[in-house]
């Protein structure tokens, strides 16, 4: 279990204060009950905590109450059926709530005095671009000259530190904490990845944001949302009062003009011309080390950015980070620059080289519509009648509807599509490739099929086929450090294996 992050110094408040911040709450015990934390792990417990006892998708916190405790927390946040559990356990003050998911957010902000409020938080959100525009927009603010924090997926940066993520969004206990541990150490500015889940369940709730960001929106986590409304409903709501003043759309497919015509805040809309957005996407060139795209603002005012970041698709997300860079107050230059600047998002459309002769990348795409994007771009590198040869997989304990189509994105855009296992989890992976295979055999291409379930093998056998021209993709699971088989997570990183297949295949070990 690793440890969350606090802040060094908290402010001793009295529990009755919090009252104030949650309409209808009712205390039970001592109004001048001294906190200085709050969590929502009875196993991560400090002394002077809020020990925040709710339903969890298995169990009730209230279960551990007693160990919380013991542990030093004076006060408990519960629900009323919980409170005489929690008063037994011999908490000083108990706080009673109908719904404690729903005022986690508000309760955890207050805790560590409103942290978000003193930082540009720029908040990013949509089904894929979610990593790239953030540390793209990271990378504008830090060329600007400002102390940037960065929250999402693959890592969490406070200033120059990196630490390991969890998940997209952190729970709110752990993010307000976060907050203030960036204030603490002199951040400023924070660009970070707003998930549906956390949307969703309230785990942004008491976040301030200066402005928030959509890339775009298609099937994905629908294990979760009941439907592609509910999906895109979730998304919308960061983009209201509640949660940032103004929002930077991309209006390039219809959920994003959807968005921007139905929010409603302050919406700045970016995309290809064809839609009149506010800030036009045009000229764009693509190459293997990346490519330009020229940006034209509403007073036209015309921007080139160069991209370092291989794939069209990193173009447009380019292009979005300029506009929201620019909107929250950073200059064209310096956000130009930044952009510039970012040769490498770990794990999307990272290249991995040993020296053979053809471009071998590694892509997080787990979404029909992101294999498709990213074959696509693989296509565009093939040199002499090359062939896309590509490796994916599909999760288990997730949106299961998703897989067959996967499957026949894959074969649609490659030559050569090996299937294999990603994070199989409780399922049998067997289920997972037959579910893939049949969405792969439905579509009429000339595609060759392998089904190989052993992932390492699976990548071996994409590096014996590919050869000059190619274009080798492994898909799937991008910065990943780790696979997770029956509840047992073994080491395991695309990259890494990757590069030892090329390099047991006889390349010459290169510069990464």
């Amino acid at each position: 279990m690793t440890e969350s992050l606090r802040p060094r110094r908290v402010r001793e408040q009295n529990i009755g204060g919090l009252l104030e911040r949650l309409p209808g709450a009712r205390l039970h015990g001592a109004a001048e009950t001294g906190v200085t934390g709050i969590t929502h792990d009875s196993r991560q417990v400090r002394a002077g905590d809020i020990y925040l006892a709710r339903a969890g998708a298995h169990t009730h916190g209230i279960a551990h109450v007693a160990e919380a405790v013991a542990a030093g927390a004076t006060a408990v946040l519960t629900d009323p059926p919980s409170v005489t559990t929690a008063v037994a356990a011999g908490a000083t003050a108990v706080v009673e709530v109908a719904d404690p998911r729903a005022v986690t957010g508000a309760a955890s902000a207050w805790v560590y005095q409103d942290p978000s409020s003193g930082l540009l938080v720029i908040g990013v959100t949509g089904t894929n671009g979610k990593t790239t525009t953030a540390y793209l927009v990271e990378a504008g603010l830090r060329a600007a000259g400002r102390p940037t924090g960065l929250i999402g997926t693959v890592e969490t940066r406070i200033a120059d530190e990196k630490v390991p993520s969890m998940r997209t969004t952190p729970e709110a206990t752990d993010l307000q904490a976060l907050f203030a541990v960036m204030r603490e150490r002199g951040v400023d500015a924070v660009a970070m990845e707003v998930s549906s889940h956390a949307l969703a369940l309230d785990r942004v709730a008491g976040t301030t944001f200066g402005l928030a960001a959509f890339t775009n929106l298609s099937q994905d986590h629908l294990d979760f949302h009941t439907d592609m409304d509910d999906y895109f409903a979730a998304k919308a709501r960061l983009f209201s009062p509640a949660y940032s003043p103004v929002g930077v759309v991309s209006i390039d497919d219809t959920w994003g003009r959807r968005l921007a015509a139905e929010a409603p805040i302050a919406i700045t809309t970016v995309g290809a011309a064809d839609h009149g957005p506010d800030w036009t996407r045009t000229d764009e060139s693509v190459s293997p080390a990346g490519g330009t795209v020229t940006v034209v603002g509403p007073d036209g005012g015309r921007h080139l950015l160069d991209v370092a970041l291989p794939g069209r698709f990193n173009l447009r997300n380019a292009a979005l980070a300029f506009v929201v860079l620019v909107q929250a107050g950073v200059s064209p230059a310096d956000a130009r620059r930044g952009i510039a600047g970012l040769a490498r998002v770990p794990g999307r459309m990272e290249r991995v080289d040993a020296g053979q002769p053809y471009p071998a990348l590694v892509d997080y795409a787990h979404t029909p519509e992101a294999v498709t994007v990213l074959l696509t771009e693989a296509r565009g590198l093939t040199r002499d009648h090359g062939r896309v040869i590509a490796v994916l997989g599909c999760g288990g304990d997730r949106d299961r509807g998703k897989r067959p189509l996967m499957g026949a994105a894959l074969a649609a855009g490659s030559d050569v599509a090996v299937l294999t296992n990603d994070n199989p989890r409780s399922e049998d992976p067997a289920v997972i490739l037959e579910a893939m295979a049949q969405g792969a055999r439905s579509v009429a291409t000339g595609a060759r099929l392998v089904i190989e379930p052993d992932r390492r093998a699976a990548i071996e056998t994409a590096v014996a086929e590919a050869g000059a021209g190619d274009v080798l993709v492994v898909a799937g699971k991008g910065h990943e450090q780790g696979q997770e088989v029956a509840g047992t997570i073994v080491p395991f990183d695309d990259r890494q294996v990757l590069r030892d297949a090329l390099t047991e295949h006889g390349y010459a070990v290169g510069a990464r």
